[in-house]
């Protein structure tokens, strides 16, 4: 089904930001899943817009500039006293990416009438599992298309509670095998999702949706940084689909474009230096325990305002 814009189909993306911080580089880069993917959906031709919530602060400033420089609407982006999320990057001795630390800040927020006004107006609506909104995916999926990544979240009961409202259900299954992977696609699909994706690094992605399972390698690239390839793909995935491009053709310009990301430091690149208070940080390990905390506090007051859901 292609989407009212069939050349710059609207997408409205929702909840996760933070800024990385590259401790040996000394530098702070935008990013979060539904921020990198309105950046990269803008990238690719779409119409996108972020929401979320970030404060006043040098990383929150930073971020909006860099975004309202991609050309994102963030007109519905909400100022919030507090600190602006971050997480702390450093290297393992072999050289791998590890995450270091992270405070949440204000990012973590469930959806007001205004956010889902400008989602019942797009073709679709972008979240996932780190913005902790599962409260809230039925009133954004009776709306528009939903689009979700899973990460790597593949239980049985997680995905079947939230694959039958989704447009597109994306995974991150590097250490997946071939057979898992088709195992995972059939269950989606079984659920109800209308398209499930799959990517997996350095051993391609994989889409299935109907009469289509298509299955691409990397794109030659230089790597520089992993940080955002999974995000650029699916967010040329969700504007192809939109458009009704090719499954096989859109796969390879996701592949591409998850090359290009590969390139450079960060999601999308626009760094800064490191100004943030990391005395709220806290281990990665404890991250989404605390995040399902605030989840719920947010969800308590959205119910209170009165919010609708449907």
């Amino acid at each position: 089904m292609m989407s009212r814009n069939a050349t710059s189909p609207q997408i409205v993306t929702f909840g996760d930001n933070d800024v990385d911080c590259y401790e040996a580089h000394g530098a702070m880069y935008p990013g979060g899943n539904a921020l990198n993917v309105a950046v990269f959906a803008r990238r690719a031709g779409a119409d996108a817009a972020f929401i979320g919530a970030m404060a006043d602060d040098p990383a929150g400033r930073h971020m909006s500039v860099a975004l309202e420089r991609e050309g994102v609407n963030i007109t519905r982006l909400r100022r919030v006293a507090g600190r602006t999320a971050f997480c702390v990057i450093g290297n393992t001795a072999s050289g791998e990416r590890e995450f270091l630390r992270a405070d949440l800040g204000v990012s973590i927020i469930a959806p007001n009438a205004g956010d889902l006004e400008m989602i019942a107006r797009a073709d679709a609506v972008h979240t996932g599992r780190s913005a902790h909104v599962e409260a809230h995916l039925s009133a954004f999926s009776n709306r528009a298309r939903l689009s979700f990544d899973f990460a790597d979240q593949t239980g049985v009961d997680y995905v079947d509670a939230i694959a039958p409202m989704c447009f597109l259900a994306s995974f991150s299954g590097g250490s997946m095998t071939d057979a898992e992977v088709a195992t995972l696609q059939a269950q989606v699909r079984k659920a109800g999702a209308n398209w499930c994706l799959v990517t997996r690094g350095q051993n391609g992605a994989y889409l299935t949706g109907p009469d289509t399972d298509v299955g691409v390698p990397p794109a030659p690239a230089e790597i520089v940084d992993t940080l955002g390839a999974g995000d650029s793909f699916i967010a040329r995935v969700l504007t192809g689909l939109l458009r009704g491009e090719d499954p096989r053709a859109l796969m390879q310009a996701a592949a591409i474009m998850a090359g290009e990301t590969c390139g450079q430091r960060g999601g999308f690149g626009h760094p800064a230096p490191i100004d943030i208070d990391q005395s709220h940080a806290m281990p990665i390990g404890l991250i989404h325990a605390h995040a399902a905390e605030l989840a719920d506090r947010a969800r308590k007051r959205s119910a209170e305002t009165g919010v609708p859901a449907k």
